[in-house]
């Protein structure tokens, strides 16, 4: 069979390859999630880092604050303890929760999210990243909080180290919770109120001692994801702990954690897509 050059055939005939349609060119494969995250959230903790540690010192401040005016209310045992724990945790909701509600909120109204949807990032990798770098903030305020609360209030110091534990565990509910009310709210000012509230919510029923509380709100607060991380953290400084129920309470919030990052990650995907 003889093969007539391309110069022979008639003006306008193509050959097989010049009539076949071009191909697409072939996409990349997409990232992964472990990766893509460790991106994000070094990303997250560079830019915010400027900007948000000045509220760092806030919220730490906040909370020895609160402490010192409680001191002349209360004197010592469970009630210390509950309030130690609960201002250390509030450290937590108010970068975790609060600013990260705000962050979101503002990211969707300038549609920030449009430029993380151009990106091939899983949309868990980036609610992920930004909840893990906000909550990273909060690790030294948590241990200033927590140390000044001991020596405040005479508590023993020997078993801080549950906060490796509970900031992470806690930090994960709340950034979770956080993360979702600034992309469900419809507008920025709405997410920052919200966030107000979350942070509102756990001062009042975190730090108050449970006992002096009516029973309507001891059932708010059992609602409430960081009431479980400032349980267990208070039950250590019993004289001899309850491990049992700091590990139930750590659970619950791990748990929490879980289901709240995952609703925040089908608010991304709703909000990303609009």
């Amino acid at each position: 069979m003889s093969v007539v050059p391309a110069g022979a055939l008639p003006a306008g005939v193509l050959t097989a390859e010049e009539a076949a349609p071009p191909r697409p060119a072939a996409l990349g494969p997409r990232a992964r999630l472990w990766p893509s995250l460790a991106a994000v959230y070094r990303a997250q903790l560079s830019r915010a880092r400027v900007a948000r540690i000045p509220l760092l010192f806030v919220a730490t401040f906040q909370s020895v604050g609160i402490m010192i005016l409680m001191r002349g209310v209360v004197d010592g045992g469970g009630e210390a303890r509950a309030v130690v724990a609960g201002s250390s945790v509030l450290v937590v909701a108010f970068v975790a929760l609060n600013l990260l509600a705000q962050y979101f909120g503002q990211l969707r109204a300038s549609g920030g999210l449009d430029h993380y949807a151009t990106l091939p990032v899983p949309p868990a990798a980036v609610v992920l990243g930004a909840a893990g770098a906000y909550a990273s903030f909060t690790v030294p305020g948590t241990v200033v909080t927590a140390v000044f609360g001991c020596v405040l209030y005479g508590l023993p110091l020997a078993h801080l180290w549950i906060l490796a534990a509970v900031i992470p565990l806690a930090g994960a509910a709340l950034a979770g919770l956080g993360a979702a009310l600034g992309l469900l709210a419809p507008r920025p000012e709405l997410a920052t109120l919200l966030g107000q509230l979350g942070m509102s919510a756990a001062l009042l029923l975190g730090v108050l001692p449970p006992e002096r509380m009516p029973e309507i709100v001891r059932l708010a607060r059992d609602l409430l994801p960081s009431t479980y991380g400032v349980e267990a953290f208070a039950r250590t400084f019993a004289p001899h702990p309850d491990w049992a129920h700091v590990l139930a309470d750590l659970a619950v919030c791990g748990v929490v954690g879980v289901i709240s990052l995952a609703v925040a990650t089908w608010a991304y995907r709703r909000a990303a897509v609009r």
